[in-house]
């Protein structure tokens, strides 16, 4: 359950997104009050001078909040486009950036304005009121620093945990791959300026308390902030340096270990050496790790057995991929001769041939967007458009095709050769099977068909053979082919027209085919 005052923030901040943010302006007129009750107790004064230095702090504190809440206004005019729907890309990681440097952006802008124009001013008023010595401008302008830090600090974390509730949707629209760039101040520095500024208030007000405010000097404000200085830089800052070490040492352990991750490093860990909220982060940044580097052994698995496009999309939608028809080309590979090569040779031969074989093929599929579907003893099914669309399938068949024609030839120089058949046209994809067994494959008569023109290889004697619903799919001019007469085809009432590209082929090669052709 989150805690009372987050609840309240995220609440008025779906009502108004910046109403907090402007209202927070006004805090500073409340820490500038509590510097004039400081400087009160360490400086005597008649009412009428309080309360004349009163007001003016008050305008000079108003002038300084105007003048920010007009810088503030115009450094998120990103945020206010993206919250009226300009929500593209580029506006919402300009939106992004103007919130999480919003705080700093304002230091930078108003750098050394307040101090020149407004709290020097004042200091020189308030020593020429109360007609202290010369010096005293110099004594008030150091000690009264701490409160403007004060006002300071309060601002910038005040900033920070009222833009949050419109930040977080913003940030919840970025592009997962965008690269995002801001400026940022370090949590170290945060803490120990924080720290040191809160101990010099507190150490000023508690000696003016405790003393009843019995000062009869301004020298004694002085001291006051002096020994407030030393002990804060001294025994309280050394704590909060131990604070700040042990926590940044925890956030650059984990900032290290994801920049490890990012790029690809899933044995990063990060050690768990705290029991506190950095030691439950660690712990489940550890398991969340560890889940993806099993996930990524299970998608290499995976893939060495299925092809990796299917292996993404399964891993993606679960293993019931429903069937879909959608129009690709089908090409069907079968070695020459591979039936009287695995008679004649021993086991080891025969895989060590396959596998070296299919080193060969199957980069080329996969270079030209095809999907190795199934092996089929010294036969491979590939499909190109699906699982993942191709606008050209039939372009990237023919190519692929062509080049592992070509490959094999000049890789085996005669000693096997390849019959390839390639047919376009619809057929339905998805995944078949029961019992807890299923894969994907694509089903029609568009596969039929490929493999069939394959076998038609061996009658006419090339490597390659298309149909001719193939050839239509082809941009003009980009291949050549030669007809071939069309071949009755098994399981086919009508001849299929045929095509061969010309591609250059030793006749004794085709011969050779020929001789061998056989029903593998």
């Amino acid at each position: 359950m989150k805690d009372p005052v987050d609840r309240a923030v995220r609440a008025i901040a779906r009502r108004q997104p910046f109403a907090l943010l402007w209202a927070q302006f006004s805090v500073t007129h409340l820490v500038m009050l509590g510097g004039m009750g400081i400087l009160r107790l360490y400086q005597p004064m008649s009412a009428a001078h309080f309360w004349l230095l009163v007001a003016l702090s008050q305008v000079l504190v108003g002038i300084d909040n105007v003048i920010a809440a007009e810088l503030t206004y115009k450094l998120l005019r990103p945020v206010r486009a993206w919250l009226q729907g300009s929500r593209d890309e580029r506006s919402t990681i300009a939106a992004w950036r103007a919130l999480v440097a919003l705080p700093l952006d304002l230091l930078r802008r108003l750098r050394s304005l307040p101090l020149l124009f407004l709290y020097f001013p004042f200091i020189a008023f308030t020593t020429w009121l109360l007609q202290l010595p010369w010096y005293s401008f110099l004594l008030l302008s150091v000690v009264g620093s701490a409160v403007l830090a004060y006002g300071l600090v309060f601002r910038y974390f005040a900033m920070e945990i009222t833009v949050r509730p419109v930040l977080e949707r913003v940030a919840a629209k970025l592009p997962s791959d965008c690269t995002l760039d801001a400026p940022a101040l370090p949590l170290r520095v945060r803490l120990l300026v924080a720290g040191p500024v809160i101990n010099v208030i507190t150490g000023v007000v508690v000696a003016g308390l405790t003393t009843n405010g019995h000062h009869e000097k301004l020298s004694d404000l002085g001291i006051a902030w002096l020994i407030a200085v030393a002990v804060s830089f001294t025994i309280s800052l050394e704590l909060v340096v131990l604070t700040v070490r042990a926590l940044g040492s925890s956030l650059r352990d984990m900032q290290r270990a994801t920049e490890r991750v990012s790029g690809g490093d899933l044995t990063a860990r990060v050690p768990v050496v705290a029991t506190d909220e950095t030691g439950r982060l660690a712990e489940s940044f550890n398991s969340m790790v560890g889940g993806l580097q099993e996930r990524e052994r299970l998608r290499e698995a995976f893939g060495a057995y299925v092809d990796p496009g299917v292996a993404e999309r399964v891993l993606r939608e679960g293993s019931d991929l429903t069937g879909e028809e959608v129009e690709v080309s089908v090409l069907f590979l079968d070695i020459r001769d591979f039936t009287r090569f695995a008679e004649e040779s021993e086991p080891h031969e025969v895989v060590s041939l396959l596998n070296g074989f299919w080193d060969l093929v199957v980069p080329i599929l996969l270079e030209h967007g095809g999907h190795a579907n199934k092996f089929i003893g010294d036969g491979v099914l590939a499909v190109f458009g699906a699982p993942a669309r191709l606008s050209e399938h039939a372009v990237c068949a023919v190519d692929a095709a062509i080049k592992i024609a070509d490959r094999v030839r000049d890789h085996y120089e005669g000693r096997i050769g390849v019959g390839v058949g390639v047919n376009s046209g619809p057929v339905v994809a998805g995944t078949v099977g029961g019992g807890g067994r299923v894969e994907f494959t694509v089903i029609g008569d568009t596969v039929n068909t490929a493999a069939r023109v394959e076998a038609a290889t061996r009658e006419t004697g090339d490597d390659v053979l298309i149909t001719e619903y193939t050839r239509k799919l082809l941009p003009e001019g980009r291949f050549e082919f030669e007809e071939r007469p069309p071949v009755p085809l098994k399981g086919k009432r009508t001849k299929v027209k045929l095509w061969a590209p010309r591609t250059p082929r030793p006749a004794s090669a085709s011969r050779a085919v020929r001789q061998s052709a056989v029903a593998d």
